[in-house]
């Protein structure tokens, strides 16, 4: 489980392709691989991956075929900056919301622009998410735990703070370019309650 809220950002190093999955190593400092193990989780760009090499400044993930064809990392290259968080500790002060690493689809930048201090993002969505994107909602893009300001039948917006903007890669999106989403676990969760309520409505009408 992962707050959405970045540890700091690490570089793409190693880059190794198969058929249908890869492996990926990345560069963090020191300090966030402290006690960073084999078998770790970490969070890389929003989606959960596992540790299958450490070093004391790098360590590297396989990404399972199923990942790669959800995610942006099928068009990752080496110097390729990446948002990371470790797993959440049971101690620790959660200030994101509840952030699962499972990546459900990318979208493109449609619009960037600054108002005084905020950068608002604009990003497109499919028709299959509509009813998990909400006005004052929780989403995670690129890892990082977002409001949604205002959505529509195809789009929705968010605004950084310049926190998240130097602190992220999202200050660097340029338009055009794809990201990963998670919507709201919870908003899940209801959604497919009120499809099992109606599909029993309608059975038994």
């Amino acid at each position: 489980m992962f707050t959405g809220l970045i540890a700091e950002i690490g570089i793409i190093r190693r880059i190794k392709r198969y058929a249908s999955s890869m492996e990926i190593t990345c560069e963090a400092s020191r300090q966030l691989l402290l006690d960073y193990n084999i078998g770790d989780s970490m969070a890389i760009n929003g989606a959960c991956l596992t540790a299958i090499h450490c070093t004391e400044t790098t360590f590297t993930v396989l990404i399972m075929p199923e990942t790669v064809k959800r995610t942006t990392f099928q068009a990752s290259k080496i110097g390729d900056k990446v948002n990371l968080e470790r797993a959440m500790q049971q101690n620790q002060r959660f200030e994101g919301h509840f952030v699962a690493g499972h990546i459900d689809t990318t979208t493109r930048l449609l619009d960037k622009k600054i108002l005084d201090h905020a950068t608002i993002l604009t990003f497109s969505y499919p028709p299959k998410l509509n009813g998990q994107l909400i006005a004052q909602g929780s989403i995670a893009i690129q890892g990082v735990s977002l409001t949604i300001t205002q959505t529509t039948t195809n789009k929705f917006s968010v605004s950084l703070i310049p926190h998240s903007s130097h602190l992220t890669t999202l200050g660097e999106l340029v338009i055009g370019e794809s990201v990963n989403l998670e919507t709201d676990m919870i908003g899940k969760y209801v959604e497919v309650q009120q499809k099992r309520m109606q599909a029993k409505e309608t059975v038994y009408e």
